[in-house]
């Protein structure tokens, strides 16, 4: 079964009290400390399950604190892995979206492929009663609320969510992804927005569809939804998926729910940040952090590189984060740079030409505007870069994979 990559890289179990206990410490001894538990064989046998054993690495990644060529060599020093297993195969994925990004661009937002029904056929926002966790299904009212107080999902509770909202509820994926992906603490745009995709049939040869077996083969008691709507054959739900049949909330649904988090364009007070100053700059050689790079610094750094840490408005502005997200990445971007500016890339760009050299790292989410102030450092890389577009993620991970037998063969390519 393809798999929703950050699922199975993020699933975690849990419910912290505020955000003060935030499930995800944001540091990168935080992020090596889960490697040290994680078992690669168990996670082969029980990763399905929403009480499998999954890495829980995902916001880690997104954000930089750790790429994946650092979490194979973690992982393969303490079990020696085959290129051709599962784990591997889930770094692959998250590889793969990007390869897609890259080739399309802007284009992961828009429809791949004709899918099932024309996109005029489906609904354009999110209903409420999903929203807020009052369908009347427990399988989409879990993960709804899982996704609120944890900020992440299990690959399969991502797929059940979306699956229900496209082909049961009539949403458009788009709609699904771009809400998802403003809750997600480990929310990756082409990760995101193409498993949408490929589960809405647009970006698959067919739509992802699931029953209540399902549900009750791989999810706890409170998940399951026995005598629903989903209760019945894929047959039958296939022929849901490709008719206008649109189906209400279940019957006895509640008007209680759970309140949407708030989305928030601006770093919140506690992010700390300020204003673009040119004055914190001058004359020196700058290395910026930015959201997805959350890392430790480059070890070739010029002496008395100065580090600025910056959220672009120009990104916040059209992808609103909650404060789960804003918390995370900012404690994280505060330990590794003592100013961290909030403004527009005029701003930004403005600041920075009193420095002496601007170096960051290359970032998709950001490519429209880090070029205008910054030198862009390509991320290091696990798979070899493939050439032109893959149709599908077999081609891919064949050209990526070819003459490599072992995980430490391909971290031998960055030196390791």
């Amino acid at each position: 079964m393809t798999r929703w990559h950050q699922g199975d890289l993020s699933e975690l179990s849990g419910a912290p009290d505020s955000l003060a206990a935030l499930p995800y410490e944001a540091s990168v001894d935080a992020a090596l400390a889960r490697i040290a538990t994680f078992d690669p064989a168990r996670y082969a046998r029980t990763r399905n399950a929403l009480t499998g054993h999954v890495s829980t690495l995902s916001p880690y990644i997104t954000h930089g604190l750790i790429s994946l060529v650092d979490v194979l060599r973690q992982v393969d020093a303490r079990h020696a892995l085959p290129v051709p297993h599962k784990f591997v195969y889930e770094l692959g994925w998250r590889a793969y979206f990007r390869h897609v990004w890259q080739q399309r661009g802007a284009g992961i937002l828009q429809d791949l492929h004709a899918g099932p029904l024309p996109s005029h056929a489906y609904q354009v926002e999110v209903p409420a009663d999903v929203r807020e966790a009052r369908s009347g299904l427990a399988v989409i009212d879990c993960a709804v609320r899982e996704l609120y107080t944890v900020g992440t999902l299990h690959n399969h509770a991502r797929m059940w969510l979306a699956s229900y909202l496209v082909h049961l509820r009539k949403v458009h994926w788009r709609a699904g992804a771009d809400w998802l992906y403003s809750h997600l603490l480990d929310g990756d745009m082409a990760s995101n927005h193409l498993s949408w995709q490929w589960v809405a049939g647009t970006g698959s040869h067919k739509p992802y569809l699931f029953n209540a077996e399902n549900v009750a083969r791989y999810a706890p008691a409170a998940w399951q939804c026995p005598g629903s709507v989903l209760d019945t054959s894929y047959a039958a739900l296939e022929a849901i998926a490709f008719s206008d049949l649109k189906f209400p909330p279940a019957p006895g649904t509640h008007a209680e729910g759970v309140a949407e988090p708030a989305l928030l364009t601006a770093p919140p007070d506690f992010c700390g940040a300020s204003a673009p100053d040119s004055a914190h700059v001058a004359g020196c050689d700058v290395w910026l952090v930015h959201p997805w790079c959350l890392g430790c610094a480059p070890a070739n750094l010029p002496a008395n590189t100065r580090v600025i840490g910056v959220y672009l408005a120009d990104f916040h502005r059209d992808w609103p984060w909650t404060a789960q997200r804003w918390q995370f990445v900012s404690t994280a971007m505060k330990t590794i740079a003592p100013i961290c500016w909030h403004g527009d890339v005029s701003d930004i760009t403005a600041a920075l030409k009193t420095a002496r050299s601007v170096r960051t790292v290359a970032e998709p989410h950001l490519a429209p505007w880090l070029g205008h102030f910054a030198t862009c450092e390509a991320p290091a890389s696990l798979f070899p870069a493939v050439q032109g577009p893959c149709a599908s993620f077999s081609q891919w991970w064949r050209a990526a994979t070819a003459g490599f037998t072992n995980a430490s063969e391909l971290i031998a390519r960055q030196g390791g």
